[in-house]
């Protein structure tokens, strides 16, 4: 029954603890037990209390060829098993090649001085065995006590790497966090900057297409002027063509004069009679024309001071025109400076950021280096520690070998010189019952081989008393050795005290550096703040330079006004003198003709 419920644990994966104590199991339950332990990988504990199992030598050899072959089991009890010292070394070397387990509790057995001593050599390459327990099993002292201190051993080799290896994944955590951070902290300022060069870009985008407003506002400006003065020539030229009418009709009048010289000369008669009306019709004739010659230079003068008006607005409009210019090239200048500033602050932050990575990883390669010299440094003297220590404990081995080895062939002389005796007794009373009559004969002879017997006996003691002599100084030597094996502990303390205080040393550094980077976080935030002030003067710069336009314009708006204004002014002089003189002309000839007659 049990072979088959362990046949079928032997693909379980879900039971962890198995409790077979007071099964009586046999070879055959040890042989299935082996199997188990070699197929499953999910059983973590194991309780096998009070079955007997030491009894079958092949089974339990079995058993320990599984357990030897297992890695995943934790915990083993194998209390009260009659597991003699050739079960102990069975169990022994499965434990040599065994990774995993942690606990064997192998209290009322009978494994005796060279199953504990099997044990004890087993230790020196199980690293992983924390706790064995022996009570109950004949194991002297010393050999409970270098167990004690073999499973010492391994729970501070296990502490020491389990620490070393919590500081080294704290360590490498923090430098995953700090990358993390960094690459966070530089994507978040080329998100910023991108940010800024899309605000820049739109800036420029309107401050482009204001300046094409502004540009075509002055090309209507300069077609006004244009058309403006189209109209002052035509105005110029009309005036022209009034001069030339003026002059086409002082011609006439003068033509008209000798026609009247000659009308005169034949009615100067007639005229005689009205001379002194045609006198006084000539002097206001002359008053108005000195009137209208005085109007006629008052006009001429106004038109010259308008051609100077004009002049003055040209000039005003070529300075407001170069003014404008001025402003855009200044600006376009202010732009590119604010740009090359920018790119500039760019590439220094970028080297900035470039220089503080490399400084980044050199020092976290250094840290590396160190930690893996400390590491390297730390298991080589582990390694010298343990080389000092299993030779010690072999030379302590061989020496307790050898004196367990001594007193052995001793007990084997005593239990074979006993034996001998007891034989050549029974041999002896053989003979007397068979040879009674041969009593007296015989007693002779079994006297003789009891004086050997005893000659043979107190030899026999005082080789024993030797070896007890002998043995009181292994014990002696023992004893040194393990003072020589204190010492040693003491010392791997004091180096595993130095190797805490070196990494504490790193720690700090660590710190340090963690504090350096904090400086550096600040700096970048500097940065980014001189980064924002500059965007913003960027910003007020531009807003002024749009108020100076915004002046410009309005300045235009009013010089237009003011031409407009004086262009009406223009019209109306010029209508005024076009009417004066048409009414000069009109009335200059029959002021004449009246005169004459």
């Amino acid at each position: 029954g049990v072979r088959l419920l362990l046949n079928g644990l032997c693909t379980n994966t879900t039971v962890k603890s198995l409790d077979l104590k007071g099964n009586n199991l046999r070879t055959v339950g040890a042989e299935a037990l082996g199997k188990l332990l070699r197929q499953n990988k999910s059983i973590r504990s194991l309780t096998l209390e009070w079955n007997s199992l030491g009894v079958w030598e092949e089974g339990f050899s079995f058993f320990c060829q599984g357990l030897r072959a297992n890695n995943f089991l934790q915990r083993l009890d194998l209390r009260n098993n009659q597991i003699n010292h050739q079960g102990a070394g069975e169990l022994a070397m499965a434990l040599t090649k065994n990774t995993s387990l942690q606990e064997l509790d192998l209290r009322w057995n009978n494994i005796g001085l060279l199953g504990g001593r099997a044990l004890l050599n087993c230790l020196h390459s199980n690293k992983t065995l924390k706790r064995l327990e022996l009570a109950g099993n004949n194991v002297p002292g010393d050999v409970l006590k270098a167990v004690e201190q073999a499973l010492d051993h391994n729970q501070d080799r296990e502490a020491i790497l389990s620490e070393a290896q919590n500081q080294v994944n704290i360590l490498s955590k923090e430098v995953l966090s700090l990358k993390d951070e960094k690459n966070k902290q530089f994507m978040d300022f080329v998100d910023t900057v991108d940010k800024q060069k899309e605000e820049r870009a739109r800036s420029e985008k309107m401050s482009a297409a204001r300046v094409s407003q502004l540009q075509e506002a002055l090309d209507e400006q300069y077609s006004i002027m244009n058309s403006l003065k189209t109209k002052l020539q035509m105005t110029e030229a009309a005036l022209a063509l009034s001069e030339q009418k003026v002059h086409t009709l002082g011609e006439l009048l003068s033509a008209m004069k000798q026609e009247q010289n000659s009308v005169s000369e034949c009615h100067f008669r007639e005229l005689q009679q009205q001379k002194q009306e045609g006198a006084d019709r000539e002097s206001k004739l002359l008053h108005d024309l000195s009137a209208a010659s005085e109007k006629n230079l008052l006009l001429r003068n106004q038109v010259d001071e308008l051609e100077r008006k004009c002049k003055v607005q040209q000039d005003q409009l070529f300075q407001v025109k170069q003014d404008l210019t001025n402003t855009t090239a200044e600006l376009k200048l202010r732009a590119v400076e604010a740009e090359e500033r920018l790119e500039m602050e760019k590439r220094r932050f970028k080297q900035s950021l470039e220089d503080l990575e490399s400084l980044r990883v050199k020092e976290v390669d250094r840290v590396a280096q160190q930690m893996e010299a400390s590491e390297r440094s730390m298991h080589d003297r582990i390694q010298r520690l343990e080389a000092i220590r299993i030779s010690l404990d072999e030379e302590l081995s061989q020496v307790k070998a050898t004196a367990l080895a001594e007193r052995g062939r001793a007990e084997e002389e005593l239990i074979k010189v006993r034996s001998q005796a007891r034989l050549e007794e029974q041999q002896r009373l053989e003979h007397l019952e068979e040879k009674l009559r041969l009593m007296t004969e015989s007693r002779d002879e079994a006297q003789n081989c009891c004086l050997k017997q005893k000659e043979m006996v107190a030899e026999a003691q005082a080789k024993a008393k030797q070896l007890s002599l002998y043995a009181d100084g292994l014990k002696r030597r023992l004893e040194e050795l393990q003072q020589y094996v204190d010492r040693k502990e003491e010392e791997k303390v004091t180096e595993l005290n130095k190797v805490k205080v070196e990494l504490q040393e790193q720690i700090g550094h660590l710190e340090a550096e963690r504090t350096a980077q904090d400086g550096l976080r600040e700096k970048i935030a500097a940065l980014e703040r001189q980064l924002k002030a500059l965007s913003s003067n960027h910003r007020e710069a531009l807003l002024d330079k749009e108020g100076e336009i915004s002046l410009l314009l309005e300045k235009l708006r009013m010089k237009e006004a003011e031409i407009s204004r004086m262009r009406e002014e223009e019209a109306q002089r010029a209508s005024f003198l076009q009417n004066a003189i048409m009414a000069y002309v009109q009335g200059s000839p029959l002021g004449t003709h009246s005169s004459r007659k």
